[in-house]
């Protein structure tokens, strides 16, 4: 099968060629206007499929080009498509008439509404012609699916993506953003239509899929994008449809809302002239994690009636963040020489993919995705289990049975201690009460469940107590540790049977501290035994080891009595 890809090497086109390199039975023609470009990356690219450079321009006499290249599939990856001029469907047209089909990567709400106007003449040439084959609308759609079973009712669907700052955005997707930024955005809100204003409207969220490390919190600003009216047509009970995404630097994110607002108040008509400025920014100015996320929220009601809420997050490590959004188109042309093809017409492709159809190139990949779940009457439920979620099912079982526990309980155990030499990490033992160094202390923790949990830890005669709470606002997915005027907000993480505590934020008297300046250590809760283990670490790079205790504990006789097989291994 031969496939033209346009913009095959550009910034989702080429990563679409490097997912499909390894087709055997593939032909890729990786075309632009730039034939040098075009020649240099098609020779960069391993793999099994035969890889051809072209020449083609989208604004020249595209049937004659297509005519020559006679492609099986030809792919739209360049874009801008908010800003394809005049005739933007000129070269759909061209592929309906020449019996090519047709897929793109358009991320304009405009431009995939308006591709079912081809869909008689795609179904009378055999061919079929799929807009938006991206995360939006694709994976969103496909997300809410499964989110929706068992819904009697989905009233809202809000939805975004969080890039990480290193994964590199290409100029078409600049220009795109750029073009309607502070303009008006039609959208479905309270059951109506409404309009907002793209990258003024934002709200905060944490990626946070359960048992994983999180994204840090981020800020959402509103975006044109296809889901916007390809959902409330899917269902029709859908009352509100929002969509942000949350690129950072927040400085820079801020910085682009901020001269948004010049085009909402008319000051000037567009940012599109200032794209090039803004690709070099964010490009180049660039720090944090190289982490990214996509997150899709589903409100309804269930089949009793009562309110439910389902997120579906997802988290992408390193360069394996920047293919998502050309794995939609991936997922169906590697389904093609096995026989299912999509059908004939045109239409946006937001019914064309399942979830389950992202599974084999998310596995392959560091990508992880989980499902929250919230009902009435969840808050009720232990801390742990509110922060981790589904996960807290995978918990060990005498780690689980420590804190499963909404009442007050005590529990006793052993520990070693060692405590950092150095002046300054015996002031902060000291200012924290930290035990002293021991071999085989006694250890008894009581735990009090009021407005959080309270732990009061006892090593042989000498006590500290600490406060946890489940984090708000940018420490939300977090558990908040309070020691005086110092709270730790950290990550609740599963690996490989350990509950490891990693510090995420961390504030004085209630003021955010740099992360950097954060206390550091691996501390962790396991079994070995059959019983229940701890280890915690507390260091930091300006005393080095502050303290490290380790050991064991079991419910005191009164709880063990109660539920004798929670203990054990």
């Amino acid at each position: 099968m031969k496939i033209l890809i346009l913009g095959g090497y550009g910034t989702f086109g080429g990563r679409l060629a490097a997912l499909l390199a390894d087709e055997k039975g593939l032909e890729l023609v990786i075309a632009g206007r730039d034939a040098a470009r075009a020649a240099a990356f098609a020779a960069s690219l391993g793999g099994a499929a035969r890889k051809t450079p072209a020449r083609l321009d989208r604004d020249g006499n595209v049937g004659a080009q297509l005519a020559a290249l006679a492609p099986d599939l030809f792919v739209d990856a360049s874009g801008p498509f908010q800003a394809y001029g005049a005739a933007p469907y000129r070269v759909v047209e061209a592929c309906v008439a020449g019996g090519i089909s047709y897929l793109d990567l358009a991320d304009g709400s405009e431009f995939v509404a308006g591709i079912a106007a081809f869909d008689q003449a795609a179904r009378a040439r055999g061919v079929f012609v799929l807009s938006g084959v991206s995360s939006f609308p694709v994976l969103t759609a496909a997300v809410m699916r499964v989110l929706a079973r068992s819904m009697a009712s989905v009233e809202t669907v809000t939805a975004g993506i969080a890039p990480s700052p290193f994964a590199g955005m290409g100029l078409n997707v600049i220009r795109a953003i750029a073009s309607y930024a502070g303009k008006p955005v039609t959208l479905r809100r309270d059951g109506a239509a409404a309009r907002g204003h793209a990258l003024l409207e934002t709200m905060r969220f944490t990626i946070a899929p359960p048992g994983r490390l999180p994204l840090a919190n981020r800020r959402f600003a509103l975006v044109d994008v296809p889901e916007l009216k390809v959902l409330p047509a899917l269902r029709p009970d859908l009352r509100t449809v929002w969509v942000g995404a949350a690129p950072v630097p927040e400085i820079l994110h801020r910085s682009l809302n901020v001269l948004a607002w010049l085009v909402r108040l008319r000051l000037i008509p567009t940012l599109a002239p200032f794209a090039k400025l803004f690709h070099w920014a964010i490009n180049r100015l660039r720090w944090g994690e190289h982490r990214g996320g996509m997150f899709v929220s589903v409100t309804g009601k269930d089949e009793a009636g009562r309110p439910i809420e389902r997120v579906w997050h997802m988290i992408a490590e390193g360069d394996d963040g920047p293919l998502i959004p050309s794995m939609a188109c991936a997922a169906l042309i590697r389904r093609i020489p096995f026989g299912t093809r999509p059908a004939s017409g045109a239409r946006a492709a937001a019914e064309d993919l399942e979830l389950a159809d992202y599974v084999p190139l998310f596995s392959a990949r560091a990508i992880e995705t989980g499902i929250r779940e919230r009902r009435p009457g969840d808050e009720r439920a232990p801390l742990f289990q509110r922060i981790l979620g589904e996960a807290w099912t995978r918990l060990p079982g005498p780690v689980r049975s420590l804190h499963d526990r909404t009442a007050d309980w005590r529990a006793r155990g052993e520990a070693t201690v060692e405590r950092g030499t150095g002046l300054l990490s015996r002031l902060a033992g000291a200012l924290f009460r930290f035990p002293p160094a021991a071999a085989a202390v006694p250890v008894e923790v009581s735990f009090a469940c009021r407005g959080g949990e309270t732990w009061r830890r006892d090593f042989g005669g000498r006590t500290f107590a600490s406060h946890l709470s489940e984090g708000r606002g940018r420490n939300d997915r977090l558990v908040c540790e309070r020691f005086g005027p110092f709270t730790f907000a950290m990550a609740l993480v599963l690996e490989s049977g350990k509950l490891r505590f990693v510090v995420r934020r961390w504030s004085l008297f209630g003021l955010p501290l740099p992360r950097a300046w954060a206390p550091d250590g691996a501390s962790c809760e396991h079994v070995a035994g059959g019983r229940f283990h701890f280890h915690v670490e507390i260091g930091h790079r300006a005393t080095g080891l502050i303290v490290r205790y380790k050991g064991w504990l079991v419910p005191c006789p009164a709880e063990a009595a109660a539920a004798p097989s929670e203990v054990r291994a």
